[in-house]
């Protein structure tokens, strides 16, 4: 096979998981690729020894069986973005903290790919959002989690005019807003109140950061309408994140929302499912008292 490795370039000491990786594939005789940044970290880190089949910039120009993300969910992120829509399976070794998205551990490593050769893993689709700034059409970002809107500055809120079809469905007054995908539904969403959400779910999250109302809940949407935003902002801008990379806008600027056309194929071990996940991750449904 032919893989593509993307990694976290922060921890110098977790390139010995590069390390054991590359022993592992090349066990197989696979061809391993490595994204540039990632291997210009890999080549300060004194142990390793391994060589890549090639140095990547982008995946246009090979023939990729399946893309590994080495890290954690930062990273997967960072690989999905590198994937776009070229469809190419992305499988996460989590060396990072919670690693929801990456779903093999440091440790189960070996035993994944023994599987993984004989076909054992599953592929799911992950849905994505798409966002167009103004009428710039021709480049819209894509976003796995969230996108999220935010105000500039510390002090005051911003007002977000939000549209959904053709029909207003509120102002939403305070430090911004978040519209997530099932899978970013266990991301910031979740940390602002809002609903976990099957992966699989044809959906979209609403939710309010910090809302200066008591009658502002969450709300889930089907995912076939279109969100357009408007923003009020005293200090004049606000910002907006497409899963965790934020750029500016005046408040002039709209925002339209959709899902987009293509998704990101995720691999998964065939014996975890996403409630296992849960109880796993994020101690779902754990009595401390038992």
């Amino acid at each position: 096979m032919r893989f593509a490795l993307f990694g976290n370039t922060y921890e110098t000491g977790k390139s010995v998981h590069a390390e054991q990786l590359f022993a592992i594939l090349s066990s197989y005789g696979d061809e391993v690729y490595v994204e540039r940044d990632f291997y210009r970290f890999l080549c300060e880190a004194q142990s390793f020894t391994f060589e890549p089949a090639g140095v990547i910039d982008d995946l246009a120009s090979l023939d990729i069986d399946m893309v590994i993300s080495l890290g954690g969910d930062g990273t997967f992120l960072k690989a999905a973005r590198y994937v776009g829509a070229a469809g190419i399976p992305i499988v996460g070794v989590n060396i990072g903290r919670l690693g929801f998205l990456a779903d093999v551990s440091a440790d189960e490593m070996e035993h994944f790919f023994v599987h993984l050769h004989e076909g054992r893993y599953v592929v799911r689709d992950r849905s994505l959002l798409e966002l167009v700034v103004g009428e710039d059409t021709e480049h819209p970002s894509y976003a796995l989690n969230e996108i999220t809107v935010s105000k500039h500055d510390s002090s005051s809120m911003i007002a977000v005019h939000t549209t959904v079809g053709d029909e207003h469905l509120a102002t939403y007054m305070g430090d911004g807003l978040i519209i997530a995908t099932p899978t970013g539904s266990t991301a910031y969403s979740l940390s602002a109140g809002g609903p976990v959400v099957y992966p699989q779910s044809d959906v979209f999250v609403l939710t309010a950061v910090a809302p200066h109302s008591l009658g502002v809940r969450p709300i889930v949407i089907a995912d076939d309408k279109t969100i357009r935003l408007k923003i009020e902002s005293r200090s004049g801008s606000f910002l907006v994140a497409v899963d965790g990379i934020s750029q500016s806008y005046p408040e002039c600027t709209t925002l339209t929302l959709r899902r987009a056309a293509h998704t990101i194929r995720v691999v998964k071990q065939e014996a975890n499912t996403f409630f296992q996940t849960l109880q796993k991750k994020m101690m779902w449904g754990t009595d401390p008292r038992v």
